[in-house]
């Protein structure tokens, strides 16, 4: 799936990559075993998301069980994240399954609610594999547990090299609400098992 660099104690530079910098939807090598892209997760310190959290109690927002994006094909249901053994952000058990990072600001609930999804696996393409297509604009849907929907619309597009993804650009605080999706991209490294690159939209509430 993905391995988002470690999270420094300094801001990490967000990358100048915009929209225009898409990725293609197919990997340039053959991709690792499932085994492999489990272990493939985003590490993140947790100081870095400890202190990524809002002010307002998320008791406010219902949580969010489901994901769709017409654009992209994708319409799954949520996987609840939280950590792992080794403090990392746990990743989503199933590829064709996204999650959602639950130490997290809810989607709707002011601040970065953070979605992860897989780019592929050995037997096919995962749940994420078409989001580096998507144009600015598209709509991003996520269901509530309490039966209502929050749509989204893309913003903004990256794809960064996993030494420099960009921590405070995607779990630093908003004041209003926002949503990250992140997946892999970029071509894949045979000596590390793992794609260079991390590709993350940051979509906007539809006005």
């Amino acid at each position: 799936m993905m391995r988002l660099a470690p999270a420094g104690a300094a801001l990490v530079a967000t990358t100048a990559a915009l929209a225009a910098v898409l990725v293609a939807g197919a990997p340039e090598a053959t991709p690792p075993s499932g085994a492999q892209l489990v272990d493939q997760v985003a590490r993140l310190a947790p100081s870095s998301v400890d202190s990524f959290r809002s002010v307002r109690g998320y008791e406010h927002v219902a949580e969010p069980v489901r994901l769709r994006i017409p654009k992209a094909g994708v319409n799954t249901r949520l996987q609840r994240l939280g950590r792992a053994a080794d403090l990392s952000v746990e990743v989503p058990t199933e590829f064709a399954v996204a999650g959602w990072f639950a130490e997290g600001p809810r989607p709707g609930q002011p601040g970065p609610a953070v979605i992860l999804g897989h780019l592929d696996s050995r037997t096919g393409p995962g749940v994420f594999v078409a989001l580096a297509g998507l144009p600015l604009g598209a709509e991003v849907l996520v269901d509530r547990a309490d039966g209502s929907t929050i749509g989204f619309q893309v913003t903004r597009m990256d794809r960064v090299p996993k030494a420099a993804f960009p921590t405070d650009g995607v779990y630093g605080p908003t004041l209003e609400p926002s949503l990250r999706l992140v997946t892999c991209g970029g071509g894949f490294d045979q000596a590390t098992e793992s794609y260079r690159d991390n590709v993350i939209v940051y979509a906007d509430p539809l006005p």
